[in-house]
């Protein structure tokens, strides 16, 4: 066979191939998160910890609501209620990562490059291929959250597990 006639990877494929391990590595912070410390901030205009790890269980919504409709409107959306423990931040997650799979495995190729639109009633804030839109609104979301929440539990003593190589608490013994 040659090179020619292999078969092309998918647009998810190449675009969300790193979808899974970011879910991983999103999920394996969460479970870090004290549930006893939920109302804590690190500053007054700081979101809570518990607030802030419910936002980044809930993100996958994101990626659900890109590949299976053809816009969001902010308008009138409301915020999560704090969550009350750590199970509820982490059943949160597995049922939004759940649904979406779901909504990509539905989602081809053609589905993945259309438009799609972020709107705050009438007015449309973002427009961009719906594969732009999850890796911008879906992933790197996830990311820069996970961040913040890592900041969060350093400031706690927490120790953090490592996400693109050792943290500073679980150093391999090289010698």
């Amino acid at each position: 066979m040659s090179a020619e006639s292999a078969t092309a990877p998918s647009i998810k494929q190449v675009a969300l191939g790193d979808l899974e391990v970011e879910l991983q590595r999103t999920r394996t912070l969460l479970e870090r998160v004290p549930g006893d410390n939920l109302d804590w901030k690190p500053h007054p205009k700081s979101m809570a910890l518990g607030s802030l790890a419910l936002h980044i269980a809930t993100l996958p919504f994101w990626i659900e609501t890109i590949a299976s409709t053809e816009y969001l409107d902010l308008a009138g959306m409301s915020h999560n209620a704090p969550p009350t423990s750590l199970q509820e931040i982490l059943d949160a997650f597995d049922q939004r990562v759940a649904a979406m799979r779901a909504a990509l495995d539905r989602a081809d190729d053609a589905t993945l490059l259309g438009p799609w639109e972020l709107r705050m009633g009438d007015k449309v804030m973002m427009r961009m291929p719906r594969v732009g839109m999850i890796r911008g609104m879906g992933i790197s979301h996830f990311i820069h959250h996970r961040a913040q929440l890592g900041v969060y539990l350093r400031l706690l003593d927490v120790p953090l597990p490592p996400m693109y190589g050792p943290s500073a608490d679980e150093r391999p013994n090289f010698g």
